[in-house]
């Protein structure tokens, strides 16, 4: 697995990175299974992000507060208003 933007970050990312690959690999198979009708989709889709907050909710939180003070600290956040200013996204 790669490194975080900074070296404090990085085991929270390597942690995040394997609870979401773990969560991930449950996520694909039935995917494709419950693609059959939009209310099977749906509920599918809302049980599986449940189970994503549960099992990696709280790390996922603790490695994008890392993540955006170190872009702040480097000074990249101004780097990204601007170009949010210049391309907008037209679609989030």
């Amino acid at each position: 697995m790669s490194q975080s933007l900074s070296p404090e970050c990085t085991p929270l990312k390597q942690e995040y990175d394997s609870c979401f690959n773990s969560w991930f690999e449950g996520y694909l198979e039935p995917a494709v299974a419950a693609s059959s009708s939009s209310e099977a989709r749906a509920a599918y889709s809302k049980k599986k992000a449940e189970e994503f907050n549960q099992k990696c909710g709280k790390i996922w939180e603790q490695y994008k507060t890392c993540v955006q003070k170190s872009v702040k600290d480097k000074g990249l956040d101004k780097l990204l208003q601007q170009a949010r200013e210049e391309n907008p996204l037209i679609d989030p």
